[in-house]
């Protein structure tokens, strides 16, 4: 969750409590004694039997409740444990020093947890692995590349205008959702309203081109793909625990559902990319704007096209539910604390007048904003966990990880941890102000997709905010599952009021 977050004394830096074992005083100063790491067979945790572990996690709904679950046994074991489940076995660390750590020693070829059925997946239908799922000097020549198109300060502008349209089109449907109200608000759910925001935002910027998704009719083809990413991840979560092999061969509704939704994902992908591909054929984009990411690729001609198609289709299915998902909670926690929402519209109406409306401007300036956002993904991590393999034996909390260890931090247990952030159930972006956030990961293996999503959530809360008051029931408590993403165990009503009306 931090790179660096607002300590208390002690929690993070240098003294005894926070480092191990003992220290001996010279002239009346503690001086601390290096301890001796102790063997990895000694960690503490659940690891000896793990399918008794699984029936024992099925048993208390661990599908839905591993965020819960994970925090429990940090307070049971400490800040770090080791745990088996079935077929999968982890090492789980909760402290940022520890998290530093793992991440100073992942080397140039960092690998992260490779989701077994999206694997599995790509191998039955014989599909290449984009960027996220490869390894190796693979993953590391077309990552490079990626990021040139997708992280660079040079293509992140040329985003700006892509995901702002798609923002002041929500507004002006919100406004005619408004009228057709008569009671000078639009109140709902915005789950699905959000998904369509998020799918068309992401597709504006890889493809160049609109969907068309926020308008009363949504397209058949379009709603198919929504449905599909919902499937795939409730999908997922079932096969970290069991051999999707397994799961394959008895052809179970599980399987055969998550193949049906990644048919569907690559389906609605591959129609998207050829549009894009016969119309640079036909010459009908024109070269002198920008034209989105995959243009962008395909004209450099430096990745075969399958390899193209593949990250951005990774890109495509992963970039909606997770950015839909964190306005959503967003927009939650500004409705609930009313005066740092009005904290938050100040700075943009001064940035506005400031920039003379300028977005990129804006954006360099909005430094409480983006501050709320992290603090969103802090009480409501769309990731569990981060994930790395150990490339090299590596000392945690006194203890020896051996290579090839898989690593988890508990981004949830973490964000809600008194000992990193004091008064941990308080929604206060401005503990966020000078420090950096581990939502979207760390060093060469971050999100690809990080700075399309930072964008667009910027973006969408300024427009929002200039124009409208969020409003929600106060008493109304919601908490959260697992979905292989975060979700809220019920439905978030929002209230959209025009600004003009409160006058």
């Amino acid at each position: 969750m931090l790179a660096r977050a607002t300590p208390k004394p002690g929690a993070l830096r240098g003294c005894p409590q926070a480092l191990g074992r003992g220290c001996c005083r010279t002239q009346g100063t503690a001086t601390p004694v290096p301890p001796t790491p102790r063997p990895f067979n000694q960690l503490p945790g659940d690891w000896r039997a793990g399918w008794l572990n699984l029936y024992r996690f099925w048993q208390e709904g661990g599908l839905h409740n591993v965020h819960h679950i994970m925090a429990r046994k940090f307070q049971q074991f400490g800040p770090i444990y080791r745990e088996k489940l079935g077929v999968n076995e982890t090492v789980n660390i909760i402290s940022p020093r520890d998290a530093a750590t793992l991440f100073q020693a992942e080397g140039t070829l960092p690998e992260r947890f490779r989701v077994p059925p999206w694997v599995a997946y790509r191998d039955y239908r014989n599909k290449p692995y984009g960027v996220l799922l490869k390894k190796g000097e693979a993953w590391r020549s077309d990552r490079l590349l990626l990021n040139k198109e997708v992280l660079s300060p040079q293509a992140v502008e040329s985003f700006v205008p892509l995901l702002s349209a798609v923002g002041e089109d929500f507004v002006r449907r919100a406004r005619a959702q408004v009228g057709q109200s008569g009671r000078e608000r639009w109140t709902a759910d915005f789950t699905h309203e959000l998904f369509r925001f998020a799918l068309e935002s992401v597709c504006h910027v890889l493809y160049g081109e609109r969907l068309g998704l926020l308008q009363d009719f949504v397209d058949p083809e379009a709603q198919r793909f929504i449905d599909a990413v919902t499937l795939m991840f409730h999908t997922t979560s079932p096969m970290l625990y069991l051999p999707p092999a397994l799961l394959r061969h008895l052809n179970t509704k599980t399987w055969r559902d998550h193949v049906w939704a990644w048919d569907a994902i690559f389906s609605q992908a591959d129609k998207c990319i050829q549009n894009v591909y016969r119309d640079l054929r036909l010459q009908r984009k024109s070269t002198t704007e920008y034209m989105g990411i995959l243009c962008s690729l395909i004209m450099q001609d430096k990745l075969p096209l399958d390899d193209i198609r593949a990250s951005v289709t990774e890109m495509m299915a992963g970039g909606v539910d997770t950015t839909s998902m964190t306005l959503q909670w967003a927009m939650f926690e500004l409705a609930r604390s009313p005066g740092v929402q009005e904290q938050l519209r100040a700075e943009v109406l001064a940035a506005k007048r400031e920039a003379a409306g300028d977005r990129v401007k804006m954006l360099k300036t909005i430094r409480l904003l983006k501050a709320a956002i992290k603090e969103t993904l802090r009480l409501h991590p769309v990731a569990v966990t981060l994930q790395r393999y150990t490339t090299q034996e590596v000392i945690l909390h006194d203890y020896r990880i051996p290579p090839k260890t898989l690593v988890q931090v508990g981004l949830y247990a973490m964000g809600r941890d008194a000992e990193v952030f004091p008064k941990p159930e308080q929604f206060s972006p401005q503990r966020w102000k000078h420090f950096q956030g581990l939502s979207f990961g760390f060093g060469p293996r971050q999100c690809l997709g990080r700075r399309i999503a930072e964008l667009e959530m910027q973006l969408f809360l300024m427009h929002i905010l200039e124009n409208f008051k969020i409003e929600t029931m106060r008493a109304v408590e919601v908490g959260t599952k697992f979905d292989l993403i975060l979700i809220p165990d019920k439905p978030i009503y929002l209230t959209l009021r025009p600004l003009e009306s409160q006058a």
